[in-house]
């Protein structure tokens, strides 16, 4: 599952990070993680600041809010985010 709801009032996304790409977007669901296209390179963590960037503007939550639990150098990143009406609507279309 691409995603754990193990903590009330949060959800763990499983994200398969693509640096040095075009634009910021979700790609899909493959192998259990959600796949996101980050524009910054993987340098210096650039790619997370605008992983988490990207996730705050998207889900409207603050940056301060998101945490990388697992993944700060590589591909496959875990992250925890609060569930708000917008991440709930996104997990139930992606559910589909």
């Amino acid at each position: 599952m691409w995603y754990d709801e193990k903590i009330e009032g949060y959800v763990d996304f499983h994200i398969s990070a693509r640096p040095n790409s075009g634009k910021n977007a979700f790609a899909g669901i493959y192998d259990d993680s959600l796949k996101v296209h980050i524009k910054a390179p993987a340098v210096e963590g650039a790619a997370n600041r605008e992983l988490v960037r990207f996730l705050s503007k998207y889900f409207r939550i603050p940056k301060s809010e998101i945490v990388i639990l697992s993944g700060d150098t590589g591909k496959r990143k875990r992250v925890r985010l609060p569930v708000n009406e917008k991440v709930e609507e996104f997990i139930n279309a992606k559910r589909d």
